[in-house]
């Protein structure tokens, strides 16, 4: 079997064991290999432009070479059709890109914890940074997440447990930032809880939601501007001085309020099945 026919037949491990190990791979070379695992404090302020840099590059190269290996310029053609896929419903606009500002906020205040663009010296450079990282993030990762696994995993799974897959891979992705950058959040916290905390908490159900809306639009651009809402609000809201148990625990609880919202549409989507087989019959 040559390298294209094994690449066709296992698309989907292709791409995530090419994006993790380019991601892994330009991200230790950025901060001196292993030895450079956790960073320094210092290191993480110095090198986290780069380092975030260097991580974009694996989902987005990745999903680009593959759709050209294996569907060719038509492929090429077709990707950025999807990303140009930009007459939709307002509602799903609506939900993209506030979802996640909403969420983060009502967390916020459940846990009586202040929104880090409250306490930031410079409000206005903490929000315009906090934009751009997540337009950065939104479209760079989804040029490789929505715009090639998810429609691959799509034909053969649900969108549960396609958001499940895609969702948990895209936390376990960020590990290798996550422990770099661990040095300055962790607190006096165990890895073994940090990390899970981090990693697993809202990311998979975000992830549903997510698959969600890119099967009820089909719009690469939709789904590129959920991810960086999230992404932004995460820069612009999280606390400034959080960190160990407190980071984790506002993790967990943000984590909790998107299952809540997974657990409402799957909830509504069964009941209009239901009610659309009642006509029918």
């Amino acid at each position: 079997m040559n390298i294209s026919a094994f690449i066709k037949q296992h698309s989907i491990i292709t791409y995530f064991v090419l994006t993790f190990a380019i991601s892994w791979g330009v991200v230790l070379f950025s901060v001196g290999g292993l030895d450079g695992l956790p960073g320094t404090v210092e290191q993480f302020e110095i090198l986290l432009p780069y380092v975030v840099l260097a991580m974009l590059l694996g989902p987005s190269v990745s999903g680009i070479l593959l759709t050209k290996m294996l569907y060719g310029k038509e492929g090429i053609h077709k990707l950025f059709l999807r990303l140009l896929t930009w007459r939709v419903k307002i509602k799903w606009y609506i939900i993209a890109v506030f979802t996640a500002p909403i969420l983060t906020v009502i967390t916020l205040f459940l846990l009586s914890l202040t929104p880090g663009i409250f306490s930031a010296d410079n409000k206005i450079l903490h929000f315009t940074l906090g934009v751009i990282t997540g337009l950065a993030a939104g479209c760079f990762e989804e040029l490789g997440w929505t715009g090639f696994a998810i429609p691959q995993l799509r034909q053969h799974y649900s969108i549960f447990v396609t958001g499940i897959i895609v969702g948990f891979l895209w936390g376990a992705w960020h590990f290798i930032v996550t422990l770099w950058g661990s040095s300055s959040t962790i607190g006096t916290l165990s890895l073994w809880l940090y990390l899970p905390g981090l990693l697993f908490s809202f990311l998979p159900p975000y992830r549903i939601l997510m698959v969600w809306i890119y099967d009820r639009t089909q719009s690469l651009l939709i789904a590129m501007l959920m991810h960086a809402s999230l992404t932004a609000s995460v820069r612009i809201f999280d606390p400034l001085a959080i960190s160990g148990m407190s980071l984790v625990a506002y993790n967990l609880v943000l984590g909790i309020a998107f299952w809540g919202v997974v657990a409402v549409i799957s909830f509504k989507s069964k009941i209009f099945l239901q009610n659309r087989k009642l006509q029918e019959n």
